[in-house]
């Protein structure tokens, strides 16, 4: 499979765009490339049910679930709103990403 490129990497503070959580944001805790998808903090979470055991007497067990890259766009902290990214060469000719509308760098997490 071929190496696929990501704008929105692990840390990055993150909008959902679409879905039963659109609006709420969190961190990145992984990115799944492979899938295109992204596991993000406090969305997408689930209720698993298991059979009780000593390790886990209630049985239930909340998961955070993966969702898709494209329904997650990276917060602009300056504008505190969710915008595009774009990946452009800096001075010293590595790759870096910024934001579309303010032109700004996007810090590394």
């Amino acid at each position: 499979m071929t190496q696929i490129k990501c704008k929105i990497k692990k840390g990055d503070l993150v909008q959902v765009t679409a879905g039963k959580d659109k609006s709420r944001r969190g961190a990145v805790q992984k990115v799944l490339l492979e899938e295109n998808r992204v596991i993000v903090e406090g969305v997408n979470v689930v209720t698993r049910h298991m059979r009780p055991s000593q390790a886990n007497p209630s049985g239930t067990e909340q998961k955070t679930k993966s969702i898709h890259i494209s329904n997650v766009m990276i917060v602009d902290p300056e504008t505190d709103k969710p915008s595009r990214v774009g990946i452009r060469k800096n001075k010293e000719g590595k790759n870096t990403r910024f934001f579309k509308k303010s032109g700004k760098e996007v810090s590394a997490a």
